[in-house]
């Protein structure tokens, strides 16, 4: 688990990490709003490569160890307002980090997983770079139309908080949004979730941890309604939401899976926007079964 870098010709310099066999076939994940490569849980790593994925994580431009945007934050009423500063990157701009890493690696092609906003980005790669991916699958994502997959009041109010001026701040914030987040029928493991917003807060340089969320709020709004563009996503694609998602409503995956013909729609009874570890299994199928077998019964 060693920490590489790629310094994109028209980008930023990016972490990233691989995991399984070299000569696997390659699987990126991509991590959601403020999180790091660390965020997609082991054990799901462990499923990927032991079924012969070259799993690829990284950390977003503005998260975790990659370089943060020298570019100021958009303000609250901004943010409240979807009015991003002028000049500010989009999702668009993500998903090319997202290509000249693979270009960095010398993959041609790939099968794609991103949960939340790594789903949008996901989504955008395949929209934009048809011939560089596989199959795509979004996890808890939406299309940007602001009419569905909005997060709840109270999700937004957590959001506003202050930010964490300690790590031990930082933790207990990451514990209690986790629990508003996550569902009773598939719980946290609070030890999991602990070491995790630690080793966030000790790997991405402490209160800089979590600066650049507002800049990566900006780039969703900034992208829009993105329901056309997903018209234009070919590979398999299989779309996997919860009934309980309390950050990206339901309708943003039922929307998803609309919009990307030939999609395949997985809602998960009881699933909130959280990765349990009850549901590792189940995602690991899910986007396993598209990439070995994208005309099969996964789909």
């Amino acid at each position: 688990m060693t920490d590489s870098f790629a310094d994109l010709p028209e980008g930023p310099r990016i972490c990233y990490r691989e995991d399984g066999p070299a000569d696997g076939v390659p699987l990126v994940l991509i991590a959601g709003l403020g999180l790091d490569l660390t965020s997609w849980p082991r054990p799901m790593i462990e499923g990927f490569t032991g079924r012969g994925f070259r799993v690829i994580t990284f950390d977003n431009r503005d998260a975790g160890r990659s370089d943060r945007v020298k570019a100021p934050n958009p303000g609250k009423l901004r943010q409240l307002l979807a009015k991003p500063l002028p000049g500010a990157y989009d999702l668009g701009d993500m998903a090319a980090d997202t290509v000249g890493l693979l270009d960095h690696l010398g993959i041609e092609q790939a099968h794609l997983a991103g949960m939340s906003m790594g789903g949008m980005i996901a989504q955008t790669v395949a929209a934009r770079n048809p011939g560089r991916v596989l199959s795509l699958t979004s996890i808890f994502s939406t299309t940007g139309h602001r009419k569905v997959g909005q997060p709840a009041r109270s999700t937004l109010l957590r959001m506003a908080r202050r930010p964490a001026q300690t790590v031990e701040e930082s933790v207990a914030g990451h514990l209690a949004m986790m629990g508003h987040l996550g569902s009773s029928r598939f719980p946290l493991d609070k030890d999991v979730e602990t070491a995790w917003a630690t080793g966030l807060w000790d790997r991405a340089g402490g209160r800089r941890a979590r600066s650049g969320i507002a800049r990566q709020i900006g780039a969703i709004q900034a992208s829009g309604d993105r329901t056309a563009e997903l018209g234009r996503v070919t590979c398999p694609t299989i779309v996997v939401h919860g009934d309980s998602d309390r950050m990206v409503h339901h309708t943003g995956g039922r929307a998803t899976a609309k919009a990307v013909n030939g999609a395949c729609y997985v809602e998960i009874p009881g699933m909130g926007h959280h990765i349990a570890p009850d549901l590792v299994d189940r995602l690991v199928e899910l986007t396993a079964g598209l990439a070995l077998d994208p005309a099969g019964e996964s789909r």
